[in-house]
């Protein structure tokens, strides 16, 4: 089915679209069957629950008495795919990406052209609407302009690199100009629509609900929300019984701590807070905070107990090999991440490591999508400053004078726009829908070294983003300097195929960066596009 925005929705663009794909035939009955299976000799059906009045009775008590005392994950069974539309970038990296119970594959800005028309735009007085509309309008010309300015100096970096290939220049534009528009979408606005595949739990759907009008964006958020309900109580009426309300923006934890301190958004304290935490991160983009001064004899211990050994018998250095090391863990040269159900690669979900972070809102959009590695990323009106712009610039822009200029126009351009809404009364969350994909998301991200090195093989790649890549090189040389016994095995998936010789050592194919990268040293790692 298709659920769409009605006439009385905040915004006058193309409104969101949402479409249940796949779904469980029966997920209400389900979740009551399995529930029952926990008491009982036989496995309990679907059928068994809903056969006769006194069966049904039953099922609809113990839906209500699982859901009151918290007993949840009968309801995790129970999956929805949904197809999402005409829905902002901002709203996908605030909400629907901002936990790790889901799983999404969404059009990607990086490969796929931005048309002008795709865009949220709020509904606002003519004069603020024009004003919104003119400033978009100018950062999707930003980007068109940006792609072609760009293609010189892409084309010279990508021949560098693939020599051969200048005999047959016109047959390598289309990748060249893919190069040159992933860099230019740093222009666009965080209102650019996207569209997705979606899918979640049951659980998941209770829990979005109920938060479905927390900040940064309220009105799409729930607009959108309430669609995937209505989409699923089509499906199965019942499912939903006992849904909770949702809370009201002015009831959530974020709101009312905003309020109890006296901050408004945008927040006057943002100028102090950027500038204390870039003091802090220093000359990285990702610098480690927090780590156990002994994980790595943490980590040995765990590969011993795993095995039964003792430390007289398997030393620290050879337990981490046999669990970092490709040549003596086969699990690591794979394409499937297996240090969840490896008995021995489990160990490394002990050492743990933070890292104060800073990345564009288009990368961090990616980088969110490494769930294991959470992050306490903002609500994004509390760290945007009036002013002067504030943004991440890509390598290939801040080396090339005539990008930078064109880029750096544009921003000063968009600051004065917002900052104009603002002042006319717009709403932060309408006003910052302008926000560039360049907007600096300034957040602290943990996780435990499974979830580290899975991140970090893949990220180390050259064919990773360019932003997160450089991230991922920070990271790695100072958990190789804190650790240097760990940190001698993280690498990227050509160096692991290199190590336990699979070949071809790049698992990309056709993708293949042009670098042999497996001969390389960490400290030489460089590229530019």
């Amino acid at each position: 089915m298709i659920i769409a925005a009605n006439v009385s929705s905040p915004f006058s663009s193309l409104q969101p679209i949402v479409r249940l794909v796949n779904a469980f035939s029966e997920p209400y009955n389900n979740a009551i069957a399995t529930a029952r299976t926990c008491y009982c000799t036989r496995v309990i059906t679907s059928n068994d629950v809903q056969q006769d009045e006194t069966a049904r009775a039953q099922r609809d008590i113990i839906a209500r008495s699982t859901y009151t005392a918290g007993h949840h994950t009968t309801l995790q069974h129970a999956a929805f795919q949904f197809i999402i539309e005409n829905v902002s970038r901002q709203f996908v990296w605030s909400f629907l990406h901002a936990h790790p119970f889901y799983n999404s594959e969404q059009v990607s800005q990086r490969y796929v052209k931005v048309q002008p028309d795709r865009l949220l735009i709020p509904q606002l007085p003519a004069r603020e609407a024009e004003f919104y509309q003119q400033t978009a309008a100018a950062q999707m010309l930003c980007y068109r302009e940006l792609t072609e300015i760009l293609i010189e100096p892409t084309a010279k970096a990508y021949f560098d690199i693939f020599q051969a290939r200048q005999k047959q220049r016109e047959q390598y534009l289309p990748a060249i100009r893919k190069k040159a528009q992933e860099v230019a979408r740093y222009a666009l606005p965080v209102a650019t629509f996207t569209q997705l595949y979606h899918t979640v739990s049951g659980l998941t759907l209770h829990r979005y609900h109920r938060l479905s009008r927390m900040l940064d964006v309220p009105n799409e958020t729930r607009i959108v929300i309430n669609a995937m309900i209505d989409a699923v109580n089509e499906h199965d009426p019942l499912f939903f019984s006992y849904i909770e309300d949702p809370l009201e923006l002015e009831q959530t934890h974020e709101y009312a701590l905003l309020s109890s301190l006296g901050i408004t958004t945008p927040n006057s304290n943002a100028h102090l807070f950027c500038k204390s935490f870039d003091a802090d991160l220093g000359e990285f983009s990702s610098r480690l905070l927090d780590y156990q001064n002994h994980g790595e004899k943490l980590l040995a211990q765990a590969v011993r107990t795993t095995i039964g050994l003792n430390a007289t018998q398997l030393s620290d250095s050879d337990a981490i090999a046999w669990v970092l090391s490709p040549k003596q863990n086969p699990y690591l040269g794979g394409a499937l991440n297996l240090a969840s159900i490896g008995k021995v690669t489990r160990s490394l979900m002990h050492p743990h490591y933070t890292f104060l972070k800073k990345l564009s809102h288009a990368a961090d959009s990616q980088d969110q999508r490494h769930r294991m590695t959470p992050g306490s990323r903002p609500i994004l009106s509390t760290q945007y400053r009036s002013g002067t712009p504030d943004v991440i610039l890509p390598t290939l822009i801040a080396n090339f004078d005539t990008a930078h200029d064109r880029f750096m126009q544009t921003m000063q351009q968009t600051w004065q726009a917002i900052d104009k809404l603002l002042d006319a009364g717009v709403t932060p969350e309408f006003a910052l829908y302008l926000l560039p994909n360049a907007f600096p998301i300034r957040f602290i991200e943990s996780g435990d070294l499974a979830a580290w090195q899975h991140k970090w093989s893949t990220r180390l790649c050259y064919n990773a983003q360019d932003e997160i890549w450089r991230a991922t090189v920070d990271e790695v040389k100072q958990i190789r300097e804190q650790h240097p016994t760990i940190g001698q095995y993280l690498g990227p998936p050509c160096a692991t195929r290199q190590q336990t010789n699979v070949k071809p050592y790049c698992p990309e194919g056709s993708r293949y960066c042009g670098v042999k990268v497996w001969q390389q040293n960490l400290n030489d790692y460089n590229r530019v596009i």
